[in-house]
């Protein structure tokens, strides 16, 4: 099966998934099951499907071929290049290919000045007054490649303009001056192809990179695009194998982050170069064993994932129709590789959500359900039992379930002094991991960063910076444990108590957000905070720079996890309060039924057949409901990629 076939299948799955709980939540309405806490849970659900997004990097140091093998899994149905791919650097800012259907065929380009700001490439995507818009003639492939060989503009600058756009001044990849003193920088810091491709419109996003030199220029770059990759494809050159280039390519932006071994392939690409006339087919496969070897070994990783391709053939091949030249360029091998990492990811991506949302929905109203069916039961039980009784019999039966009502009304006051309980706590959680407290810490880093005179000062400020960052998230964790014990305690009280299906609180946890926290400490003690950096660099540069990347970052992570922890404390409390109103409705029926027992008794069978009535009503709710939840969970729990082809080279 082909990556497009494999993304076919997916994204039949992933309507198919979509239709399953627009009919759940269909029968929930319907039922009157659903509440003002179930139905945003749906829609941010729904959300998530709409913008279900698989995101892929090519990343390596210049001329190894990431555009030509970008053309030749994606793009050969052209008949030729649709990215610029030349001897040299050819893309020289990051490269965004994507289908929007809300907008027209173009290139969107970012202006290489805008570095001079605080304002990020995410923020400047709200502001397309910034941008320069190309349209691009889809129809035509000569003015297609015409037009993207925007990408591949360049400016000639003074060293200072470059050093204030961030570009490295000194070491081993400073940019150097030409007769003229002058420096080549690209032209635009980011671009954006809205292209209505088959796979982008299912929703690949395709990342293109630019060498070395780059991204040190653009840490947004290494801070933020890299690392929500789903798959990284990381290019080498079959003749070179991993130089020392690449290897702090992958040993700074890649093979350091978290869970490097998933979603992280290697190409050794340009294996043509070995193909020698006057060689074997045996002695080539040979030599290309040994370099897939060396590199696995360099790079700390199975030599099950090193493809050697050569992406110039695989195109040719692709384009001319030549299956021989195809099979022995092995590109076919890399995509297959591609479509069981691509797959399982972006299908984990919906599961992840969908799953823990749909089954605490489906297990809230089935406690619902099956309180109000043991609500039936027992009126169902009393009343039977005031067949034939007298008046005093009745009247007891009436005391007896006001008693009830009163017990149960003591425990409602007891949870609502709870309530100010668990309020205060919310406060205190909020208080540690909210904005306000984040941006009070952020503005006294920066006058402690400002007021600064020796380089220990900046790198203390930035130090303290993350230490208190960790340390709110870490007291925000102490907050959602004591949060978490006291509503199972409630539950557990009332479950007792008064019969209350609950289940355990569902868990929560910031383990997340404070490992990405700690990312962004790794790439600021990297990238600004060393002795090197700070006695070499000027004050206002390091300042700006954390300012406009790393402590950007950080209100991120924070806005995310203040996102997660507000949805987590709605959905804590409403369980307990649907069937707080479940069993006050259910003493309210039972008082009414003694009522009017009492008021004429020749209305007890009538009730009683009422009752029984309502009992196969909610025993056939039951049912419904369950076969509804089985068809959503049949769905979730098919896989779509087909197993992984081979587990070695």
């Amino acid at each position: 099966m082909t990556l497009a076939q494999q993304f076919a299948a997916y994204s039949e799955w992933r309507s198919r998934l979509a239709e399953s709980l627009s009919d759940f939540r269909r029968w929930l309405a319907d039922n009157e099951l659903s509440d003002a806490q179930i139905e945003p849970r749906f829609e941010r659900l729904f959300e998530k499907l709409h913008d279900d997004r698989l995101k892929v990097a090519f990343v390596a140091e210049f001329s190894r071929g990431k555009s030509e093998l970008i053309n030749a899994i994606f793009f050969a149905c052209h008949g030729n290049r649709m990215l610029p791919s030349t001897v040299g650097r050819t893309t020289m800012c990051p490269t965004e290919l994507m289908y929007d259907p809300g907008q027209e065929p173009r290139i969107d380009l970012l202006p290489i000045e805008t570095r001079e700001t605080d304002t990020s490439i995410n923020a400047y995507r709200n502001l397309p007054e910034a941008w320069t818009s190309l349209p691009l003639a889809i129809d035509s492939p000569n003015a297609l490649q015409e037009t993207l060989l925007s990408v591949s503009e360049v400016r000639r600058v003074s060293r200072e303009t470059a050093t204030q756009l961030g570009f490295p001044e000194d070491g081993e990849h400073a940019l150097r001056p030409d007769e003229e003193g002058l420096v080549e920088i690209p032209r635009w810091r980011h671009a954006v192809i809205n292209y209505p491709h088959p796979l982008l419109q299912q929703g690949l996003i395709i990342l293109d990179t630019p060498g070395l030199n780059a991204i040190g220029a653009e840490p947004e770059l290494t801070l933020s695009l890299l690392p929500s990759a789903h798959a990284i494809l990381f290019i080498l050159a079959a003749d070179t194998g991993v130089t020392q280039s690449d290897l702090d390519v992958w040993n700074d932006n890649i093979g350091s982050q978290e869970g490097q071994a998933k979603g992280r392939i290697v190409v050794l690409n340009k294996i043509d170069g070995l193909w020698d006339g006057l060689k074997s087919e045996t002695e080539i496969a040979a030599e290309i064993g040994r370099q897939v070897k060396d590199c696995a070994h360099t790079l700390g990783l199975p030599a099950s994932r090193i493809f050697p391709v050569s992406a110039q053939k695989g195109l040719v091949a692709r384009v001319s129709g030549d299956d021989a030249l195809l099979e022995r360029s092995r590109l076919p091998l890399l995509e297959y590789a591609l479509s069981n990492e691509l797959i399982p990811s972006k299908q984990d991506v919906i599961l992840e959500n969908a799953e823990a949302e749909f089954t605490d929905i489906h297990g809230r109203v089935t406690g619902l359900l099956e309180a109000r069916l043991a609500g039936l039961r027992e009126q169902l039980g009393e009343l039977a039992e005031l067949r034939g009784k007298n008046k005093g019999v009745v009247q007891y039966m009436m005391r007896k379930v006001l008693g009830e009502k009163e017990e149960f009304e003591a425990g409602l006051q007891r949870f609502y002094a709870v309530r100010s309980v668990f309020s205060r706590l919310t406060n205190r959680l909020f208080g540690h991991l909210g904005l306000d407290s984040l941006r009070a810490l952020i503005a006294a880093t920066r006058q402690a960063m400002l007021g600064a005179t020796l380089s220990g000062a900046l790198s203390e400020a930035m130090n303290r910076f993350f230490g208190v960052s960790q340390k709110n998230l870490e007291d925000s964790e102490e907050v959602i444990g004591e949060i978490t014990e006291m509503v199972a305690a409630v539950q557990k009280k009332f479950v007792i108590e008064h019969g209350l299906r609950l289940s355990n609180p569902a868990p929560f946890s910031l383990t997340a957000y404070r490992q990405e926290v700690d990312r962004l400490k790794r790439w600021c003690d990297t990238h600004l905070n060393t002795m090197f950096l700070l006695m070499t660099h000027d004050k206002q540069q390091i300042t700006q720079r954390f300012f406009g990347e790393v402590a950007r970052q950080a209100q991120q992570v924070f806005d995310h996890a203040n996102h997660d922890a507000e949805a987590w404390i709605k959905a804590l409390i409403a369980p307990i309060e649907m069937q707080i109103r479940e069993r006050q409705v259910q003493l309210r029926h039972r008082l009414e039924s003694i009522e009017r027992i009492l008021q004429a008794s020749d209305t007890l069978e009538e009730r009683l057949n009422d009752l029984l009535h309502s009992e196969c009503e909610a025993l056939d709710q039951l049912r419904e409901l369950e076969n509804t939840g089985e068809a959503v969970r049949g769905i979730l729990r098919t896989r779509v990629a087909e197993p992984p082809l081979r587990d070695a080279a």
